[in-house]
């Protein structure tokens, strides 16, 4: 092919790079599924330790299945007091994004067999991630905030445990519940820029600790995970619902980009939302902060109305986690502590039959020059 006939896909629009068993929006049922399965029907009917097994293993656990896997998960949440001491030495103005990229690096100087690189021995390590991710969080969350580490419970689900971690106490059941459903929807969602990234780094036989911290620096992205804490502080600017119509408007006259709205895949709506919207009026109801949800109702409409352009799961995920009580810039965290299932689950099959990932570029620079030398140049 000449160079005049190439074709230049910018961001890899819609290119197919390869196959995967994962995950999938399915078009002609406008959904997302994890291994086959719609993923608002696991968010209405499993545990998010349910979705975990069924992304890593392909089937949903079986009672004894899931016992066995929630001990394991339970039994390794504890972090050394060596990664307790590099959290407490980052500073309280990091990004909490930075801090866990970091804390992901850190476990992987920790691998006690770094030379076992087969199937087992990753699945492992992706259990391990899932287990002390957020007892990370919970650890820098709680530094930054003047007050003393507390360390994981073993009697928590997964969802339990975060608020444990954080705040010291768990929540009421409908806090927990809507909490857990956002990290199902978060879990997995194919070759997004993370995953990718992770599928990238994993492709030249690093190792998964390395490919998961790539995920996590691209998911710090506003473009991309970092999404949901714009859109939260898109609210807290718009303040009132009287002003969102408003708002909205000069926002799109002046052509700024607003946080929350379109997707690369779905062009129909994202299909999570319908179900993050449903447990975030749950929240709205039980904290009595209505409002918030009324401007996003206000800006959903004006967007479809304006522009035909709908939400992404991001936008109602953050004033779900803010009226939980969430600080905003850890919100992102929230999204790794979900979605390190799907990217682990990805370098994993990357790795049962890998091929480096090494893409051509097209050269638009100067031709062939010749070096001039120094004492010649102008």
């Amino acid at each position: 092919m000449s160079d005049e006939a190439e074709v230049i896909h910018h961001g890899l629009d819609g290119v197919v790079v390869d196959t995967t068993r994962i995950s999938k929006v399915m078009p002609e049922i406008n959904s997302l599924v994890y291994r086959g399965y719609p993923v608002q029907e696991l968010a209405g009917q499993c545990s998010f330790e349910e979705v975990a097994w069924l992304i890593w293993h392909g089937e949903l656990p079986n009672a004894s299945e899931l016992k066995s896997f929630q001990a394991g998960e339970r039994a390794r949440r504890n972090i050394s007091p060596a990664l307790l001491d590099v959290i407490h030495k980052s500073s309280r103005a990091a990004h909490p994004m930075d801090v866990l990229r970091t804390a992901v690096s850190f476990l992987g100087v920790e691998d006690a067999a770094p030379e076992k690189t087969d199937a087992a021995a990753n699945l492992n390590r992706a259990v391990d991630l899932l287990a002390k991710i957020p007892t990370v969080i919970g650890a820098f969350y709680r530094l930054r905030k003047g007050q003393n580490f507390i360390p994981p419970r073993g009697d928590l689900s997964i969802a339990e445990n975060f608020f444990h971690v954080c705040f010291g106490k768990v929540p009421a059941p409908e806090v927990v519940r809507a909490f857990e459903v956002s990290l199902v929807l978060y879990a997995e969602h194919g070759f997004n820029a993370s995953t990718f990234s992770a599928r990238v780094v994993v492709s030249s036989l690093t190792d998964i600790f390395g490919a998961v911290t790539a995920g996590i620096a691209s998911l710090k992205g506003q473009l991309h995970g970092g999404a949901n804490e714009a859109v939260m502080r898109m609210l807290l600017e718009i303040g009132e619902p009287a002003r969102a119509r408003d708002w909205l408007l000069a926002a799109l006259r002046e052509k700024r980009v607003v946080m929350g709205f379109g997707h690369r895949v779905y062009k129909k709506g994202d299909s999570r939302v319908p179900t993050m919207k449903k447990y975030a009026r749950k929240m709205a109801a039980f904290t009595g902060h209505e409002k918030w949800l009324e401007i996003s109702d206000i800006l959903e409409a004006t967007m479809i109305e304006q522009k035909g352009i709908f939400p992404n799961l991001d936008f109602p995920s953050g004033p779900t986690y803010y009226m939980m009580g969430i600080d905003i810039d850890m919100f992102t965290p929230i999204f790794v502590m979900a979605r390190i299932t799907g990217m682990t689950a990805h370098v994993m099959e990357q790795l049962a039959n890998n091929r480096l990932i090494r893409p051509l570029s097209k050269y638009t620079g100067p031709g062939e020059r010749r070096v001039v030398p120094l004492k010649q140049r102008g």
